[in-house]
């Protein structure tokens, strides 16, 4: 272990190493990595853990530098691990570049078949017990981190003593054509609020769409921007700051060059950084997966879900907003089987994409009886109309999950835990110890 030092904190560098399959101890394996941060007056100090889950799927734990955000908060009582998730950071990596060492594309969609909660949570169990003695901890769930641990209290509640969820209560029964069915008109009104702050950018957004269509655009590094990936920057509507963020990315879309109007390359490398999933390719592989149950729960396939349900709303389409006068709608949170042709970072990975979208032999994560009889003392904060999670589909969770309390608010969007400082962390606490 290393261990170094950043203000306020000390830090230590931990490896561990878990099966791949945990059904299968005897075969492979692959290496997880954690960082655990400490006050640094407190580095002897017998403290309780916090595991923190970060969102995604397919991000590593956020790096911070000392005491930033929330952690400045856990680290006053706690010793925290930030949890690279199998797969992310520097955790043993699955991306384009690693995945053909396991084989074809059938070979690695049944490797990445084994990156989902239910074989996040067995991890989290093995590097408990190494780092606590068995002793249970707090877990802190971001986003898909909240969903993971929805799934430790069903799999595994002996190992919690306290779960906080922040914007990450997933439903327990939708499917994923439920999912993007609801999120679609959140996307929408994202869209319009962002267009009532900001009425100016109609106009350019539909300037900037009608140029895609017309000129076929690669972004540096090979990125090819279609109308449709334009539209999905709406992403960024679902922080605090995301409007703003897209406003200002907008204003700067053209420079006039030699032959007219072109898109500034200024624009381009700030779509390509929003944009690429070369930092988090499971994200795009595994992002309907997390919500499939399989044929247990009588779900079939995922298949491309976000695809198909899109159809229902033709007010996305944005060649038949184009045709019109009315405002291009930016999407959120979808992911396409276009993705994985204009992303460089995906486009070895499609046939492996698709393989994961057909696939039905998912098991069931959630276990609603186990939720209900639950003694684990849970809080979890429901950000009002998050572009994310849907509030409804959260509430009826948090109904289920014996004895959990919500804190349901509009001050914070999604990213609420990393934007609010120390006072949601402080808020979860309190509502878990019943001190509120």
């Amino acid at each position: 272990m290393t261990s170094y030092r950043q203000p306020g904190v000390v830090l230590t560098d931990h490896r561990f190493t878990v099966p791949l399959d945990h059904g299968d101890p005897s075969g492979a394996h692959i290496e997880l990595y954690g960082r655990e941060v400490v006050a640094s007056g407190s580095v002897g100090a017998d403290l309780p853990w916090l595991l923190y889950l970060e969102g995604g799927p397919g991000f590593g734990a956020r790096r911070f530098v000392g005491a930033q955000a929330w952690l400045g908060r856990a680290v006053q009582e706690f010793r925290v691990l930030l949890l690279d998730q199998r797969g992310t950071g520097r955790s043993t990596p699955a991306n384009r570049q690693t995945l053909p060492l396991h084989g074809g594309p059938a070979a690695q969609a049944d490797y990445l078949a084994h990156f989902r909660a239910d074989s996040i949570v067995r991890d989290c169990e093995l590097v408990r017990h190494r780092l606590t003695g068995g002793a249970p901890w707090t877990v802190l769930g971001q986003s898909f981190g909240g969903f993971c641990a929805t799934h430790y209290l069903s799999a595994a509640p002996e190992g919690l003593r306290t779960v906080l969820i922040t914007g990450g209560l997933p439903s327990l029964d939708a499917r994923a054509d439920d999912v993007y069915r609801a999120s679609y008109p959140r996307m929408r009104r994202k869209a319009e609020d962002h267009y009532a702050r900001y009425p100016q950018d109609v106009e350019r957004a539909r300037r900037i769409a009608a140029h895609l269509a017309e000129h076929r655009t690669v972004l540096p590094g090979g990125h090819v921007l279609t109308p449709e990936a334009f539209q999905s920057l709406g992403i960024l509507l679902g922080g605090g700051d995301g409007s703003h963020r897209l406003h200002y990315l907008l204003e700067n879309a053209f420079v006039r060059g030699a032959g007219g109007p072109v898109l500034s390359d200024a624009f381009q490398e700030d779509v390509r950084a929003a944009l690429s999933f070369a930092a988090h390719p499971l994200y795009a592989l595994l992002h309907e997966a997390i919500y499939a149950q399989g044929a247990a729960r009588g779900q079939g396939p995922t298949a491309w879900a976000a695809e198909r349900v899109r159809g229902e709303f033709p007010e996305f389409d944005a060649a038949k907003a184009l045709e019109g006068d009315g405002p291009l709608l930016f999407t959120g949170e979808t992911i396409h089987p276009w993705h994985f042709d204009t992303d460089p970072a995906l486009r070895p990975l499609r046939e492996t994409a698709e393989l994961l979208a057909a696939r039905e032999d998912w098991t069931p994560l959630y276990d609603a009886e186990r939720l209900a009889a639950t003694a684990v003392p849970v809080a979890a904060a429901v950000y009002h109309d998050d572009l994310y999670v849907d509030t409804a589909h959260s509430l009826a969770t948090a109904r289920t999950i014996r004895g959990l309390r919500t804190w349901v608010t509009d001050e914070f969007e999604h990213d609420g835990l990393r934007a609010g400082g120390h006072r949601v962390l402080d808020r979860l606490l309190a509502l878990a110890r019943n001190e509120i």
